[in-house]
């Protein structure tokens, strides 16, 4: 299934299906402010086990990232000390996965050896509000291309043909962007940047 919702107004009732899927652990394909992300709801194991297997990685190599809706939510998840909350307040929402010590509430799968999570709120309304009203993160992990050149499919309906068969939903938000977000390691006491991406970050 392919649907379309526009990012400059996000139709609450097909934003209200995509939850639907979700809730019943279905795995969506979305829009975010760099490229399209495959995702599911973060507390659903068997969701996430589906997308590593998708993914073709072993589960102990699955350390994904997952959005949240703001920064407030954020605090539910992972340690945000005061200079890095000034960092993220600067620079979110935006292309950027912030790196961060997480809690208990998160689920291992999430976690790294390092006890270290991802963490994204993204300059799309779409992914925000599937947020919002699911109640918890989504997860975020690339769409990958196999072409040799092209890294990352932008067209939604290219998506959609390629991955129809093993997603539940796919959102066409308009077309992606190419670049991945900018990776930011916020866990020593200065933020690391160990992938440029989209971000430019501002301190």
């Amino acid at each position: 299934m392919i649907i379309k919702i526009y990012p400059q107004n996000p139709n609450p009732r097909e934003i209200s299906r995509v939850v639907g899927v979700l809730r019943s652990g279905g795995i969506i394909i979305y829009p975010t402010d760099t490229v399209y992300g495959l995702g599911c709801d973060i507390t659903n194991q068997r969701a996430v086990e589906k997308i590593i297997r998708i993914k073709g990685i072993k589960a102990k190599d699955a350390h994904f990232s997952f959005i949240c809706s703001d920064l407030s939510h954020i605090a539910d998840f992972a340690k945000v000390n005061n200079p890095t909350f000034k960092l993220m307040k600067k620079n979110l929402p935006g292309p950027f996965t912030f790196i961060l010590p997480g809690l208990n509430k998160v689920p291992d799968y999430f976690i790294s050896k390092r006890k270290t999570v991802g963490i994204r709120i993204p300059d799309n309304p779409i992914p925000i509000e599937i947020v919002k009203e699911l109640g918890n993160p989504i997860m975020t992990t690339s769409i990958k291309d196999d072409d040799g050149v092209i890294e990352y499919t932008t067209d939604p309906e290219l998506i959609h043909e390629r991955y129809q068969d093993v997603v539940d939903m796919v959102i066409d938000g308009g077309f992606g962007d190419n670049h991945p977000s900018t990776v930011v390691d916020c866990t020593a006491d200065d933020p690391e940047i160990i992938r440029e991406g989209k971000g430019v970050l501002l301190f």
